[in-house]
């Protein structure tokens, strides 16, 4: 398989997304959310932890059934919310806790782009577009709201054109285009901690992170992908202890040679997209820490030896990157882009050397005329110095001469 799909395309690692991956996620089967209001241990306190819904202006409630006015949640219209039906609590979801929602996003034609039921999403980790993402922190359990969607805030400039890249999505959606959602949230829990969480629970959630990094990077939106690979890699980095035990609050699980393996592979390619994605905005430094995750376990890893000689050239050492890409050329001798890079490199390289060449041959000439105009310059001097000493020894001799003839005419009158 080629390191990269094309040197112009905004994700070259992601070839196989829509088949393989996509089947990955699709056969993974999302753990039961059990409400967090109907959670045993101590419900009381952890409502109190909950932020409690911010007040009216006019510090009364809305009555029941009453459709309040549009909250503008940026300040600039571009996010609103207005409330539907309001909640049976006053839980409100915080950062990292997992939501149950309904939702169907709309354009504002009334068409529907989007519609999902019980779907789990886990807030602020930009599982849902950005606006809505931003917009469940602000509902109550039970709320059903409508929130309007700038695209700034939903698919952006370049909307939405291949359906199969989100599963919700069932419609293409335009550039541009306003979407206006009408969300349920069902329920809510917190994120149960890492340590508890069973090796295959923690692979799947970790994956389904990774798949959505891969969901930013083919929309060259790098900040959210980056954002979305970190996340994965919690799950998926420092799952398993040395002697390959699974690490948990219950007891120690004997993970197989096929799972560590399998672990292994899922962490390569987390650290591989993310160092493409801080490629892409030149976080060279950030890049080079992540490609070096891959090749420290996979030293002739050919995506992360081409991801790592086009970091090298980015950051000006050309030589470096041609050695890197040798390398990779080596391990996958059929990869055409590597074979290609490598060729433009080469006569980089070349052409660097030749211009390096014609200056320093610039600066000698410059200073071998400089050196002849240094030896010439005492030379005339001396030639003018020479003609002033004769015109003054002959000008001298001429006023003696007059000097004496004038004496010897005073000494006879």
């Amino acid at each position: 398989m080629d390191a990269e799909k094309s040197s112009s395309s905004s994700f070259e690692d992601l070839s196989n997304l829509n088949e393989q991956e996509r089947a990955e996620l699709a056969s993974s089967v999302p753990e039961p959310i059990e409400p967090k209001s109907a959670q045993k241990e101590q419900p009381v306190v952890q409502t109190e932890m909950k932020q409690q819904p911010e007040s009216k202006s006019n510090g009364t409630e809305e009555p029941e059934g009453e459709v309040a006015d549009p909250m503008d949640i940026l300040g600039n219209g571009t996010l609103l919310k207005k409330v539907l039906k309001k909640g049976q609590s006053e839980l409100r979801p915080e950062s990292k806790d997992l939501v149950t929602i309904n939702y169907t996003g709309r354009l504002e034609n009334g068409t529907v782009v989007e519609k999902q039921s019980n779907f789990v999403v886990q807030i602020d980790d930009v599982e849902v577009v950005q606006g809505l993402d931003m917009a469940l922190k602000l509902m109550n359990e039970g709320e059903i709201a409508e929130v309007t969607v700038n695209a700034r805030f939903a698919y952006g400039e370049q909307g939405l054109k291949d359906p199969t890249e989100h599963d919700p999505v069932i419609q293409s959606v335009p550039c541009n285009a306003t979407i206006i959602y009408t969300v349920e949230l069902v329920s809510i829990r917190e994120e149960s901690e890492l340590e508890s969480r069973t090796y295959a629970s923690r692979k799947q959630t970790g994956n389904k992170k990774r798949l959505r990094g891969n969901f930013w990077m083919k929309r060259q939106e790098y900040n959210l992908a980056i954002q979305s690979y970190r996340r994965a890699l919690e799950y998926l980095d420092d799952t398993v202890s040395a002697g390959g035990m699974m690490e948990s609050a219950a007891d120690p699980v004997q993970l197989s040679t096929t799972e560590l393996q399998d672990l292994l592979e899922d962490r390569m390619k987390v650290y591989n997209n993310l160092a493409l994605a801080q490629f892409k905005i030149s976080a060279h430094e950030a890049a080079l820490k992540s490609v070096d995750h891959v090749l420290k376990c996979q030293p002739n890893n050919a995506k992360a030896l081409f991801r790592k000689g086009k970091i090298m050239d980015a950051k000006g050492d050309t030589a470096g990157a041609i050695t890197l890409l040798q390398k990779a050329a080596t391990v996958d001798v059929d990869d055409k882009l590597i074979q290609s890079e490598l060729s433009k490199l080469i006569l980089k390289s070349k052409r660097e050397a030749r211009n390096e060449r014609d200056l320093y041959q610039k600066m000698l000439g410059q200073a071998q005329k400089l050196e002849q105009k240094t030896k010439v310059a005492p030379s005339a001097q001396n030639n003018e110095s020479s003609k002033i000493m004769m015109w003054g020894y002959l000008v001298g001799t001429i006023l003696i001469g007059v000097v004496g003839v004038a004496i010897f005419r005073y000494n006879n009158q």
